[in-house]
């Protein structure tokens, strides 16, 4: 039975677009719940400037104050050394660089050309080298850009390449505006495996356009294992006109389970943790297995 990978998003992805700011000590608890149910990876946080993402301005006490257990990784968004400063006195496993393949949705992102991106990036890998802190390489806009359109795929390829030299350990593809189409999946996913097949890619869907669950599904026929999800379906891009939230961790976690693929997670604890989310946000999340329930709760004629 083949085994896929939950990357849970929601307290840096989701929480960052949220009119509220949420409480340090309620993301804690939702972190501690999500660790409980055993996904595989957590992006805690995003060591960011307070001004820029206000939601995220706890980001030290967040860190610091989980539960963290020895199987699940727990990543932080960062965007520069400062970043990785913050990141690195927290002892968080893992680092999480990201960079448009679009010129101009990385203009609109961080007021940078692609390469100012990576040349900071070349001062963040400097930084942290013997610290043990692993890197991931994050491709912004890797299935099409709400200003330019298609991205080509020797594009694409050409970026990993340029991640993996400056020592980045794996490669998240993300579609940030839900742009990608199955097929599209199938074949970029297939290319950059063809090139790097063991590379640890991971793939970063948006439901902006309802097609999220249906690229996972493309994206596993063409190798990848690894996905990140969004507890409740929250998230969006800030910089992106029209983008809505993340494909919904707990109907992944669903489709997944009754496809015949095996997962770590404990659903039911998945459940109860994205029931409990909406009672902390006050308003409904858009995930759909938490309002129809399991394909095997039958109901009464």
């Amino acid at each position: 039975m083949e085994t896929i990978y939950i990357q849970e998003v929601v307290t840096r992805d989701g929480l960052q677009m949220e009119d509220q700011f949420v409480p340090t000590e309620e993301k804690i608890d939702l972190i501690n719940r999500l660790s409980a149910a055993g996904v595989d990876k957590i992006e805690a946080t995003s060591f960011v400037s307070p001004k820029a993402i206000p939601n995220l301005r706890d980001a030290e006490d967040v860190m610091l104050g989980i539960d963290r257990k020895p199987d699940i990784t727990y990543t932080a968004l960062i965007p520069n050394v400062k970043g990785a400063e913050r990141a690195a006195a927290c002892k968080v496993d893992e680092v999480n660089l990201v960079v448009s393949a679009s010129e101009s949705h990385n203009q609109k992102n961080v007021r940078k050309s692609v390469d100012e991106s990576f040349s900071g990036f070349t001062d963040i890998t400097r930084f942290l080298a013997g610290t043990g802190i692993r890197i991931n390489g994050s491709l912004a806009t890797s299935f099409g850009c709400p200003f330019e359109g298609t991205i080509a795929e020797n594009r694409v390829l050409g970026l990993i390449d340029k991640y993996l030299e400056l020592g980045a350990d794996g490669i998240t593809l993300a579609d940030t505006t839900g742009m990608a189409t199955p097929k599209q999946v199938f074949q970029l996913c297939g290319k950059v495996l063809d090139h790097w097949p063991d590379l640890p890619l991971t793939l970063h869907f948006h439901n902006t356009r309802g097609m999220g669950l249906a690229n996972v599904v493309e994206g596993i026929r063409a190798g990848v294992t690894r996905f990140d999800a969004s507890l409740g379906g929250l998230g969006g891009c800030p910089f992106a006109p029209g983008a809505t939230g993340n494909i919904c961790t707990e109907d992944l976690v669903h489709m997944l389970i009754f496809m015949g693929y095996h997962v770590k997670t404990d659903f039911d604890q998945l459940i109860a943790t994205a029931k409990h989310l909406e009672t902390i946000l006050g308003h409904d999340v858009p995930g759909q297995v938490i309002k129809a329930g399991k394909i095997t709760d039958l109901h009464p004629v």
